[in-house]
């Protein structure tokens, strides 16, 4: 039976189109920055829905100190003095090393490390695909967070900058399958690649000849070789090697320093540039110094030299 109403549908060719705008705008993004600044004013726009998600969270956090008992306040309290008690004494220690390590580098010629300054942070999204290690903070543009910059928190690497919005960013973690950081070991300086795997307690050591020097337990820290991330930052410690019979290279498991499925403060890094010293420090007094001594010394030298020539010349 022939139907007496009959409107054919658009549906496919609207599909059709769409499907071709998309394809479009995919090629255009990914071979071009002409749609930066659209992706940042898109950011901004959706940026209040990352602060009203979280609202909940802040909510029952602040209620949570109002009715928090004066034992747990007090226990807390505590214990954040004797954290305080214990980090003074190593900032004393790192004080006085610092200055150590600043005079032998003048020293031996060596280059300064550059000064960093960081900017706290807080992780307000994440990114809901359990294949994908990224998070949202609180910190964009605006603040002077820039594409590439380090994330730390408070025991080590935590990730880098993939993404800036005015006021929000995106952050790839250290153990997403994309991430990888140039790092040495901080026991003898073998350098190495350390790879996320998509797992957040676990990293591994890309192409490591089975003779290298590495042990269980031993720290990694960044190399600061390709000038992204700065020298010296934890990224983890060697829980595992492995090495197969008739293998090339071992497998080296790390533990991450950074509680990278716990953290909700991170610290974004940002290396200063180096600053012309125009005061005399205490390195070019003592150099000022030597030099006076070994010119008092040359003159003293010169005038012995001058006497005993006119004493000879006296004698007949």
């Amino acid at each position: 039976m022939k139907a007496i109403f009959f409107r054919e549908s658009g549906a496919g060719y609207l599909l059709f189109a769409l499907g071709l705008v998309s394809l479009i705008l995919a090629s255009v993004d990914a071979l071009t920055n002409l749609l930066v600044p659209v992706r940042q004013n898109i950011g901004t726009l959706m940026s209040p829905a990352y602060f009203i998600a979280e609202t909940p969270y802040q909510l029952s956090d602040q209620i949570g100190r109002v009715f928090a008992s004066r034992d747990s306040l007090q226990k807390t309290n505590d214990e954040l003095e004797q954290r305080l008690a214990v980090l003074a004494q190593v900032s004393q220690q790192v004080r006085s090393l610092s200055s150590e390590n600043e005079r032998l580098r003048a020293l031996l010629g060596s280059q300064e490390r550059l000064a960093t300054e960081v900017l706290i942070s807080e992780i307000v999204g994440v990114v809901p695909d359990p294949r994908i290690h990224q998070v949202v903070l609180d910190k964009g543009a605006d603040a002077g967070v820039f594409v590439g910059q380090a994330v730390i928190d408070a025991t080590g690497l935590f990730g880098q900058v993939i993404a800036v919005e005015n006021t929000t960013s995106r952050v790839l973690l250290v153990s997403d399958v994309a991430h990888a950081v140039p790092v040495e070991v901080n026991r003898n300086g073998v350098r190495s690649i350390a790879s996320g795997t998509g797992v957040f307690d676990e990293l591994t050591l890309e192409s490591v000849p089975v003779s290298t020097d590495i042990r269980e337990n031993d720290l990694l820290v960044t190399s600061a070789l390709g000038g992204r991330f700065p020298r010296g930052y934890p990224v983890g410690s060697v829980r595992s090697v492995v090495i197969e019979p008739g293998a090339a290279f071992a497998q080296v498991v790390l533990q991450p320093a950074a509680a990278l499925d716990r953290t909700r403060y991170v610290l974004l890094v940002r290396e200063l540039p180096p600053q012309v010293n125009l005061v005399a420090g205490p390195l070019d007094d003592e150099a000022a110094k030597a030099d006076d001594a070994i010119d008092a010394q040359a003159t003293d030298s010169g005038d012995g030299q001058a006497s005993e020539q006119s004493d000879a010349g006296s004698q007949p």
